[in-house]
């Protein structure tokens, strides 16, 4: 398996000098990835009782492309990684553009991984429409996609016209890797069908849900090999519980993992570049 860290962004503050540390120990040690989580706005829950999402305006983010744009400076071989941009909420041929761009200055380190996501909130604020992002983000990846291949473009799809105009600079291999996120049963087939990789959560149905996305692969007369599956691993304790579980996602033919040190307990964002290198001590088992 690739092993990556998921960058602490709602731990690790705004120092740069600790979010460049941070990145540059995960390439030191022998991480393969980073991967950062994507929210532009958060709700505040003052006068929302009810809220049940994982994340307020109290929760901070930093932009992933802004983040990457930085990081692309201070790193020489790690994948910088979304997972994922809530892409129906963003204008298309922007994140076509945002993500060559990083994909330029990284010399061609960037996997975009999306998703639907499930905060009406941010939607609203950016005016986008929530209930429709699903089908539309398949529109989304197809417009992207030929963006990025082609010098200049011309598009007319249900919700996406472009006429003549191209991005440029264009990736560095004409192409970015598009991994998917979610766990619905549409998401399921919808990786199989169109997706370089997918973004589960571990869980005990993953095994059935894997045959699901290698099958709606296989339909779609493509290779489910060459669908990549990538679990992230809570920090827990490091020890045999860590390991099992490595082992587990192993058998199951995931192929990435990176570790979560959010939500550990952690005091302060250098515990987070301390906890990193401690996990390699598990994960350098299991490393490609």
């Amino acid at each position: 398996m690739k092993f990556g860290v998921v960058f602490p962004q709602t731990e690790i503050g705004t120092d740069p000098g600790i979010v460049a540390e941070f990145a540059a120990t995960a390439e030191a040690t022998g991480y393969d990835h980073l991967i950062a989580y994507d929210h532009v706005l958060g709700a505040s829950t003052a006068n929302r009782p009810d809220w049940q999402g994982p994340y307020t305006s109290e929760s901070s983010f930093h932009e992933p492309f802004v983040l990457f744009g930085y990081l692309a400076g201070v790193t020489q071989t790690l994948e910088l990684v979304s997972a994922v941009i809530i892409l129906p909420q963003r204008q298309t041929a922007l994140v076509a553009k945002q993500a060559a761009c990083v994909d330029v200055l990284s010399k061609g380190r960037l996997r975009l991984g999306i998703g639907t996501g499930w905060n009406a909130v941010e939607y609203e604020a950016l005016a986008e429409n929530f209930h429709d992002r699903g089908l539309r983000s398949e529109e989304q990846i197809d417009l992207m996609r030929k963006l990025w291949a082609d010098d200049v473009v011309s598009y007319r799809g249900r919700w996406h016209t472009v006429t003549e105009a191209g991005l440029n600079p264009l990736p560095v291999n004409r192409s970015i890797p598009v991994w998917l996120g979610g766990m619905a049963p549409q998401v399921l087939e919808r990786v199989g069908r169109i997706a370089d990789g997918w973004f589960p959560f571990f869980n005990p149905n993953l095994d059935e849900q894997l045959r699901t996305v290698r099958k709606a692969a296989h339909d779609a007369g493509r290779d489910p090999a060459e669908i990549g599956i990538e679990c992230m691993a809570p920090m827990g304790d490091a020890g045999d519980g860590a390991r099992d579980r490595l082992r587990q996602m192993r058998e199951l033919g995931v192929t990435h993992t990176a570790v979560v040190t959010m939500n550990a307990g952690l005091e302060g964002a250098r515990a987070h570049i301390d906890a990193i290198k401690r996990f390699w001590d598990v994960a350098g088992d299991f490393a490609d």
